[in-house]
């Protein structure tokens, strides 16, 4: 695992690595709970330090060239890739995830920088036709300012990276608060940030396990003009309240409840090859894990049958060992959470179908649930584990009323051949993004969001940049 000497446990406010003024918390490892770091455990004084830092430095990062930043966020890419062996031991270590998924987190984090670094450059404003009197109307692109950031646990990497990078390519410095669970992947991307050259006060991390007072004085700083954040629908609805009085931009990416829908005319062997790829990936602990299995009556034998033995040939174990393709679950909290929902599933009437490996601890056994009705609570909750609720439609109307009979409205799939279903189903899906014949949609190149409870703004694309500027329309008299 990573050279632990190497492990960076300070918190990194103005371009100094500096102590916690509230002490140290720990960093575990999920697979058998063994502490692996103590971690600077900042106050809210120190928060208020890097929103001044980030303050100051945003005047001058601001006004360098667009080729100048960007070159930065792409020297910043190569030594992502260059340490992604390491990275991806820190990422399994404190989360717990599979290597092969690490490595690929780095990868997937560094096509991010790679994409803002080559988009930043083009943050291009307009000159508009002549108004009366001959005067001429232009609009300009300028970075809204500095930037809060709240990332969850489920990709340390990643999700900073999907956020930092279009930040810093429009001019904007930011203010880190990576998940208590998984800071040390956070410390160490912003270490090869500082190697990159940033400025001193750029970029700013805060570790702490006061993420309501952190959440909370980042909403309440007149200095603090976006705040972008990942995690739960609960907690998206109280920070957009608290940053309501300061009137921020709000970039917010919350729960999911994806359906995974299958018609009879689908490819039913690409259908399960990409259910296990949409459901499986970090034990289904991903916002947008296929969350509710809808299959059409004439296939749902074949189709089950086929996922029954693909789940019960998951392998369970450490992330650390290769060839494991489920991990432990986060905290024991987590583990008690899944567990309480499958009981209360099964008592409202699902039965088991599968269950896979189980181990002590952390780990829970992949699990194949069915008889699943849209009144059992599985079916309304985001379940964040390796569990797969799966249930029957007759027609493609009532498919598409169960999928949408949810407030969340981030991923959804749908695998069918027939091209004409395709984009009536498509455009009828109450959902941020959909997947048609696969399972893996998230890619720097486009728009990542949700609509409804699921959340506000976009994050990749030119959506992602533009999420990161304010266009301002200037207007010269004859």
């Amino acid at each position: 695992m990573a050279d632990r000497m190497a492990i960076q446990d300070k918190a990194y406010i103005g371009g100094r690595w500096v102590a916690g003024n509230q002490g140290c918390f720990e960093v575990d490892d999920p697979a058998c709970g063994e502490v692996v770091a103590r971690v600077a455990n900042v106050d809210l004084d120190q928060v208020e330090q890097a929103i001044d830092a980030a303050s100051e430095a945003f005047e001058s990062w601001r006004m360098q060239p667009a080729q100048a930043r960007c070159d930065r966020v792409m020297a910043w890419q190569r030594l992502l890739l260059a340490q992604q062996s390491r990275l991806a031991e820190l990422i399994t270590l404190e989360s717990g995830k599979p290597m092969s998924e690490s490595m690929a987190e780095v990868a997937y984090g560094a096509s991010y920088l790679k994409w803002f670094a080559e988009q930043g450059v083009r943050a291009y404003g307009q000159t508009l036709p002549a108004l009366a009197g001959g005067r001429r109307p232009m609009t300009i692109k300028q970075p809204v300012g500095v930037v809060a950031i709240i990332t969850p646990w489920n990709f340390p990497l990643a999700m900073i990276a999907r956020k930092v990078a279009p930040a810093l390519a429009a001019g904007c410095c930011v203010v880190i608060k990576p998940a208590a669970e998984t800071p040390l992947t956070a410390l160490a991307l912003v270490a090869l940030a500082e190697q990159a050259g940033f400025p001193a006060g750029c970029i700013n991390v805060v570790p702490s396990t006061d993420a309501a007072g952190i959440g909370q004085r980042l909403c309440a700083s007149t200095k603090v003009r976006k705040l972008s954040f990942t995690g739960s629908t609960a907690v998206g609805r109280i920070l957009m309240a608290q940053s309501a009085a300061q009137v921020q931009k709000v970039s917010l990416e919350l729960g999911g409840n994806a359906p995974f829908i299958v018609f009879d005319d689908a490819d039913l062997d690409s259908a399960v090859a990409g259910l296990m790829a949409a459901k499986f990936r970090n034990s289904g602990q991903t916002c947008v894990a296929a969350n509710r299995v809808l299959v059409q009556q004439g296939v749902y034998e074949a189709f089950v049958d086929k996922v029954r033995t693909k789940v019960l040939a998951l392998k369970v174990g450490p992330g650390a060992i290769e060839g494991n393709d489920i991990g432990p679950l986060i905290t024991l909290e987590a583990h008690r959470r899944v567990s309480q929902l499958v009981e209360r599933a099964v008592a409202a009437g699902a039965t088991v179908s599968a269950v896979g490996t189980a181990l002590p601890g952390r780990f829970y056994p992949p699990t194949l649930l069915e008889s699943i009705r849209p009144c059992n609570p599985i079916w309304q909750q985001e379940i964040f584990g390796p569990v797969l609720a799966v249930s029957r439609f007759d027609t493609e109307e009532e498919a598409v009323e169960l999928a949408n009979s949810t407030e969340s409205g981030l991923a959804s799939y749908l695998y069918s051949d027939n091209v004409r279903r395709v984009m009536r189903v498509a455009e009828s899906l109450e959902f941020g993004m959909v997947g048609i014949n696969e399972g893996i949609i998230s890619a720097a190149v486009a728009p990542f969001g949700g609509v409804k409870s699921s959340g506000l703004g976009r994050e990749g694309g030119q959506e992602g940049l533009d999420d990161y500027l304010e266009t301002k329309y200037l207007c010269f008299g004859h």
